[in-house]
């Protein structure tokens, strides 16, 4: 990876990490956003919600939560209902237990609960935006349930057939992670118990050619949430889901010639890892009928190395009727 080469992501790990309150990060993060707990079969779900006007449904990456979008959301709230949820197997929501199959942690499955959660808010129709592995399952949801999703904006991914497809060994050195984690249980639960700060730094630290300046609220909630031990176990059941699961389900897609029908807007830094990789356009005009693209110059952490550019590209898009 480009940064851990010259620095330790150790040091940007908290030396002694503050166990803050959730709720009054998000105070101080996200004023405005009112935090509820939303139940689907018996199974609850951390969504903030704020703003007002179109509902706006906004999906976090690893290992963050929805924090990840605290320097986009309050001006996107000024014209839309901006809702951000916790994932299933992160931050505060529940994390289902391992299974033989992975089937928790297909995105599939997640797709289904977050569509669940914005029945449950009222919205039947809502645009959609996902950055890393929530914009797996935000496409996930897009191709699952079209009636559903207005527009779709993803950040930085490419779907996982074209990504497992594509691997070679550079695009395994930089993304070590996306074949570790999805070895057998228990092997990369224990290794990653020996220094889960380090291990979960390493990732938010090494996607980019530049150093992230996370905001230290935020980036401790990262560790605090990501190091628990039922969270390391859903990201890599969820890993795991995504070279099982996950790949039948692209190649079931690909074969119907199922595609994406609403508007698509695909986001990606330019001095990160899946933009020296990939032929972004190429690979985005085979899953969508309508596709515009939105190249960023910072790394993959785009809502919070590239907040403002990213912004006015989603308004505009959002807005574009």
């Amino acid at each position: 990876m480009t940064t851990s080469e010259n620095r330790d992501p150790k040091d940007l790990v908290p030396k002694d990490l503050v166990l803050a309150d959730p709720a009054a990060v998000d105070d101080v993060l996200l004023p405005g956003f009112n935090r509820r707990m939303v139940t689907v079969e018996d199974d609850a779900i951390l969504a903030l919600v704020g703003g007002s006007g179109p509902p706006l449904l906004m999906l976090h990456g690893d290992p963050q939560t929805h924090l990840c979008w605290h320097r986009m959301a309050p001006e996107l709230a000024r014209h839309f209902t901006v809702v951000l949820t916790d994932l299933r197997g992160r931050g505060e929501s529940h994390k289902p237990a391992r299974s033989d199959d992975h089937g928790a942690y297909s995105k599939r499955a997640m797709a289904a609960e977050q569509a669940a959660v914005m029945a449950s808010l009222g919205f039947d129709r809502f645009a959609l935006v996902g950055h890393d592995r929530g914009a797996r399952v935000a496409r996930r949801l897009a191709l699952d349930h079209p009636d559903r999703v207005t527009r779709l904006a993803v950040m930085d991914i490419v779907p996982a057939l074209d990504f497992y497809e594509r691997a070679d060994a550079a695009i395994a050195q930089d993304y070590f992670y996306f074949f570790f984690l999805t070895q057998p249980y228990p092997a990369p639960e224990r290794l990653i118990a020996g220094d889960p700060a380090h291990f979960m730094g390493r990732i938010l630290t090494g996607l980019t050619a530049k150093e992230v300046s996370y905001d230290p609220l935020a980036f401790d909630a990262y560790l605090q949430a990501a190091t628990r031990e039922d969270a390391i176990a859903a990201m890599c059941e969820c890993f795991r889901a995504g070279i099982s699961l996950d790949l039948e389900h692209d190649r079931q897609d690909r074969a119907a010639g199922r595609r994406i029908t609403c508007p698509t807007l695909v986001f990606w830094g330019e001095e990160g890892v899946v933009g020296r990789h990939f032929d972004i356009s190429a690979i985005w005009r085979g899953w969508a009928e309508t596709v515009a693209f939105a190249p960023l110059p910072c790394g993959h952490f785009i809502p919070e190395e590239a907040p403002e550019p990213a912004t006015q590209q989603l308004l505009t898009f959002l807005q574009d009727r």
